[in-house]
């Protein structure tokens, strides 16, 4: 059973309030668990090929964006990934990209607040990316991808000498 079929299947429904601290909570920690990267770690890539500490945080932002932009679009979510690495490929340092995350944090937050309980609930389109999902099923999305990036910007971390805080103190 693939994991848009379980959220189908509970029928699931997200209050607004929940899903805004669900996307506060996820923040809280990326920031707290990154705090310790900085503009001079920017260009910091553990090997040729890898994404740089600023690009790391870059993408974290712009899927933010991706989520919320595809869960809303009558044309479901943009597929164009070469785009999107260009994209982040023009984020040169860690305090662009977590301003950019900033910014990305606050429209997915004011997205929810504007919309609807019935828009939220509205099923995504139909694509290969959580398609027939609750569009609030989106916020989970984020959820995920960011505590995945937040568990590789740790190692980035320690590779420079670095101790990351624990995101949960």
């Amino acid at each position: 059973m693939v994991w848009n079929e379980i959220i189908l299947k509970k029928g699931r429904k997200m209050d607004k309030e929940r899903l805004i601290t669900k996307l506060k909570v996820t923040k809280m920690f990326f920031d707290r668990s990154t705090d310790c990267l900085t503009d001079e770690d920017s260009n910091f890539s553990p090997k040729d090929g890898m994404l740089t500490t600023a690009q790391q945080i870059a993408h974290v932002a712009q899927t933010f964006d991706w989520f919320m932009e595809g869960a809303f679009s009558p044309n479901g979510f943009d597929m164009n990934f070469e785009k999107h690495f260009t994209q982040i490929g023009k984020i040169q340092t860690v305090s662009e990209a977590r301003k950019w995350l900033d910014e990305s944090y606050e429209s997915a937050i004011s997205k929810i607040e504007n919309s609807t309980e019935e828009e939220l609930n509205l099923p995504i389109v139909d694509n290969p990316v959580m398609g027939g999902c609750p569009r609030n099923s989106a916020i989970g999305g984020i959820e995920e991808h960011t505590s995945h990036h937040r568990g590789s910007l740790a190692v980035y971390s320690r590779l420079l000498g670095k101790e990351p805080k624990m995101p949960y103190a």
